[in-house]
C-alpha cells in the first residue's frame, strides 16, 4: 500500500486541474444554451472550463475532424497541397458552396464533405485506424464506414480530448511531415492581427438530437498559445454563429484577444 502512495501522488499532479470558470458560465447563461468550453495555455498548462462533465463527454467530431483529416491526407500524399483541386462531378448538394470545383484550402473553409470523402477513399481505412489510435483521438468503433466515420458517430471525441489533440498539432509531436503541418497551419487561419492569430474549424453534428455544434482551434499571441474546444447543443441552423461567437467572447473576457 505504501508503494502506491507516491504513484498516486504523481498521477494526481500530472492531471490538469480544471477550474469551473464563472466568466465562461455567464456567457452560456446569457446565450441560454447548454454547452462546454475549454481554454488551455500551451505555455503554463493553465486550463479553465465551463461544464467539466460535458467536456469529458464524447460526440461525433463532424467537420472538426477535417483538422486531423487534412494532416493525414497530406502526410499520406493523398493530396499535394493547399491549391490542389477537387473536380465537382455535377451532383447537387444542399450547400451551394459545395457545388463547384474546390481546392484543399476552399474545401476546408466551406467544410466540403464530398471533397474529404474523396480523400478518405485515397487514404484508406487502415491509415485512419492507425493515425487515430496513435494520436489518442477519441474512440473509433469497428466496423466503420470509411467515408462517414467523422459524421455517423463511429468516431467520437470529447472537448478535453480535442484540447489534447490540438496541443499535439501545435507542438508537432505526431509523426507527420512538416509539409502537412505547414499546409494545415496556412489553411486554418481565420483571422490575423498584429497581436494574435486565430486558427479554427467549425463542426456541426446533425445526426444527434439535439444537434451538436463544435468550434476547435488555437490562438497564437506574442507570449503564449491558447488552445480551445467548445461544443454546444443547437436548437436549429440559426444557432450556428454561436459556436464562434461564444468562443471569441470567452477569449476576449480572458484577455487573450481584443
Amino acid at each position: 500500500m505504501h508503494r502506491l502512495v507516491p504513484i498516486l501522488a504523481v498521477l494526481l499532479l500530472s492531471c490538469p486541474v480544471l477550474a469551473e470558470d464563472a466568466d465562461l458560465a455567464s456567457l452560456f447563461t446569457q446565450a441560454d444554451r447548454e454547452g462546454t468550453l475549454v481554454l488551455s495555455s500551451l505555455r503554463t498548462g493553465e486550463t479553465i472550463v465551463h461544464d467539466d462533465a460535458r467536456a469529458q463527454r464524447r460526440f461525433s467530431p463532424a467537420s472538426t475532424f477535417k483538422i486531423f483529416n487534412t494532416l493525414i491526407a497530406l502526410d499520406a500524399k493523398a493530396i499535394a497541397g493547399a491549391d490542389d483541386r477537387f473536380i465537382w462531378d455535377g451532383r447537387h448538394h444542399d450547400i451551394p458552396d459545395w457545388n463547384r470545383d474546390q481546392t484543399l484550402a476552399s474545401a476546408f473553409k466551406v467544410s466540403c464533405v464530398w471533397c474529404y470523402q474523396v480523400l478518405a477513399q485515397r487514404v484508406g481505412a487502415e491509415t485512419y485506424r492507425e493515425a487515430i489510435r496513435r494520436a489518442g483521438y477519441g474512440t473509433l468503433s469497428e466496423p466503420f464506414a470509411l467515408t462517414e466515420l467523422w459524421l455517423d458517430g463511429s468516431l467520437r471525441i470529447g472537448a478535453i480530448e480535442q484540447i489534447d489533440f490540438i496541443k499535439q498539432v501545435v507542438r508537432r509531436t505526431l509523426p507527420l511531415s512538416s509539409h502537412a503541418y505547414d499546409t494545415l497551419g496556412d489553411i486554418m487561419v481565420v483571422e490575423q492581427t498584429p497581436d494574435w492569430t486565430l486558427r479554427a474549424k467549425t463542426g456541426w453534428s446533425v445526426r444527434s438530437t439535439p444537434s451538436v455544434g463544435w468550434y476547435v482551434g488555437y490562438v497564437e499571441t506574442h507570449d503564449d498559445t491558447w488552445i480551445f474546444a467548445m461544443n454546444l447543443a443547437l436548437k436549429d441552423r440559426a444557432d450556428l454563429p454561436l459556436r464562434a461567437a461564444l468562443t471569441r467572447d470567452a477569449l476576449r473576457v480572458k484577455g487573450i484577444i481584443d
